[in-house]
Parts: structure tokens; C-alpha cells; sequence
């Protein structure tokens, strides 16, 4: 289970790393690095929405007990 919480969060900080920089610069770095790739820029947004719904659903069970 801690492993599964350390790589949801590790996509969550790429995740929020992406959308702040497309936000403050208009660049996106997951397309800038898998521009060739473009199903696996598809694959890491996938993965950092479930991670976003596993540490919400998690957190609320923690805080929940």
C-alpha cells in the first residue's frame, strides 16, 4: 500500500507540475517529451487522473476513521 501512495503521488506532482506550467508558460511538458509518442502523453494523463481519485478516495478514508 505505501508503494501504491508514493507512485500516486509522484503523479500528482507531475501532474500539477504540467498543468502549472501550461498555465504560467502555455507549455506542456508531457507532449514536449513524449511528442513522438502522443498515445503515451494520452497514458500519463490517464494515470494521473486515477492517481487523483485514489489519494481523494484514500485521503477521505483516512479522515474518515
Amino acid at each position: 500500500m505505501k508503494t501504491l501512495n508514493i507512485i500516486a503521488n509522484i503523479l500528482l506532482v507531475i501532474g500539477w507540475l504540467n498543468w502549472w506550467l501550461v498555465g504560467a508558460f502555455d507549455f506542456n511538458l508531457v507532449t514536449f517529451i513524449f511528442w513522438v509518442w502522443i498515445i503515451w502523453s494520452d497514458i500519463i494523463y490517464i494515470l494521473v487522473w486515477i492517481a487523483a481519485l485514489y489519494t481523494v478516495f484514500f485521503n477521505y478514508k483516512l479522515f474518515k476513521e
